[in-house]
């Protein structure tokens, strides 16, 4: 499955490129310790550092980032970007502009302020029968917005920029959002949908249920050893 990025071309020395999730997992989780005290087991327990799906689900698919400094005042967003006037006409500037408050009407997540868009600067072409599944990146609560999910058929919407809203949701928040910061997580999905098959157990399904979770019970690591699959890392 190949994803194509394409930018305009008095940009392309100016723009960060979109890069491997698993290039980017965020210092807490560096940070954190494989074990902790749990007072309810009065014991040490393993954290989600050592929990394969956390993190694989964080390191999976492809960062989006933010192309320049911003400058965050309690709600104001000022940057200084020199970059040349783009060759493509209709083609944005500004690493950001925002969405009015009624397209949110009645949404759980309205703040009752206007929503932020973070403009593309590059488009993104996949194969036929693929969609682009865009969201948050994953379990990264600590910054400061929150992007809105969505999917893009972009087998075939390829030639616009994909812009990505987000709700801010730390008002009081005073500083900087670097440049790079991953603001948006993508995936490829494929578009076909599955069939749902509903069976009970047989015997042998229940004897392998009572087998996998006696093992997972008995010992650590026994999915990370035994059933997660290796990773291809991405080609650039």
């Amino acid at each position: 499955m190949r994803m194509t990025f394409r930018c305009d071309p008095r940009l392309a020395d100016h723009l960060p490129r979109p890069f491997p999730a698993r290039t980017a997992l965020p210092d807490w989780l560096r940070a954190m310790p494989a074990k902790a005290h749990s007072d309810i087991h009065d014991r040490e327990i393993r954290t989600v550092k050592q929990c394969p799906p956390f993190v694989d689900a964080m390191a999976h698919g492809v960062m989006i980032p933010l192309p320049c400094d911003v400058r965050v005042e309690r709600g104001a967003f000022a940057w200084d970007w020199d970059i040349p006037e783009p060759a493509t006409e209709g083609h944005p500037r500004a690493p950001l502009s925002f969405h009015p408050v009624a397209q949110f009407a009645g949404a759980p997540f309205a703040n009752g302020q206007a929503a932020l868009k973070f403009n593309s600067f590059w488009t993104i072409e996949l194969e036929p029968g693929w969609s682009l599944f865009a969201t948050h990146p994953v379990n990264r609560d600590e910054l400061p917005f929150r992007l809105i999910s969505g999917l893009v058929d972009a087998d075939r919407f390829h030639d616009g920029g994909i812009n990505f809203p987000a709700v801010w949701t730390q008002p009081d928040f005073a500083g900087v959002l670097p440049k790079g910061t991953p603001v948006v997580q993508c995936f490829a999905v494929p578009r076909a949908a599955p069939e749902l098959v509903f069976e009970a157990f047989d015997d042998a399904h229940r004897e392998a249920y009572s087998k996998v979770v006696g093992e997972v019970l008995a010992a650590p690591n026994v999915y990370r050893k035994h059933f997660r699959a290796k990773r291809g890392r991405l080609v650039t």
